[in-house]
């Protein structure tokens, strides 16, 4: 066999056995992506009357939610609504008892994990009010911004002004809107008993706005303070 045949003798056979693989190639697993869980417990804009009284001010609260196999891991998010303070419990159940301040209204929600895969899948976002020592009435719940959306650059004119507002005891009476240019908006534009109001803004400007929601005896709540820009 002549040098030249020997040459391309040696290339073609490695390349033949290369092309017909083998047991040892590498498998890729698919890429699973978690799914967001339903939340069952505590009930969305209810008092949570069901949990291990601890103290005056402490009460022990089973948070239940239906899981997903795809999932490993989740993290309640649990958001003081009078504090606006946020805290974290991490479990790989589909509960979680977590001991809370009793009279206080609360959000909730839960993030899903998948053990190798940086992506999070979050639940909705439910509010309720933990039940403290009995009482006749409860304070709304703090209102929240459904247009313009926090942070929005929107065209200048007249624009609505959309917000969200629920009760335990379902009476709020009204609500109170302040609305100018200050971070800390104290200027009144007015009371209403629906959940919008017609304003007009000027371009270039950036306005922040906030709602004082009222019951029907008088308790009240403020919402967190709402930004938008006028273009």
């Amino acid at each position: 066999m002549s040098l030249v045949k020997r040459i391309i003798f040696m290339i073609i056979i490695p390349l033949g056995i290369t092309c017909s693989g083998d047991d040892g190639e590498e498998i890729i697993e698919p890429i699973i992506n978690p799914t967001a869980v339903t939340l069952n417990f505590p009930l969305n804009n209810t008092e949570c009357n069901e949990g291990r009284i601890i103290s005056e001010t402490i009460s022990e609260v089973v948070f239940k939610w239906t899981v997903s196999s795809k999932n490993n891991s989740y993290t309640v998010s649990l958001k003081n609504l009078e504090t606006n303070s946020i805290k974290n419990y991490n479990t790989n159940l589909d509960e979680l008892a977590i001991s809370i301040l009793r009279g206080i209204p609360y959000s909730w929600s839960v993030v899903s994990k998948v053990a190798g895969n940086s992506k999070t899948a979050e639940s909705a976002i439910w509010k309720f009010y933990n039940a403290g020592i009995p009482q006749e009435s409860h304070p709304p719940f703090p209102a929240e911004a459904v247009n313009p959306a926090i942070g929005a650059s929107i065209e200048s004119g007249t624009i609505t002004l959309q917000w969200e507002g629920a009760d335990v005891d379902d009476d709020i009476a009204f609500y109170k809107i302040l609305l100018d240019n200050s971070e800390s908006p104290t200027t009144s534009i007015g009371n209403t008993t629906s959940n919008s109001i017609n304003i007009e803004v000027e371009p270039g400007k950036i306005y922040y706005w906030k709602v004082i929601s009222t019951d029907a005896i008088g308790n009240s709540s403020d919402s967190e303070i709402f930004q938008f820009k006028a273009n």
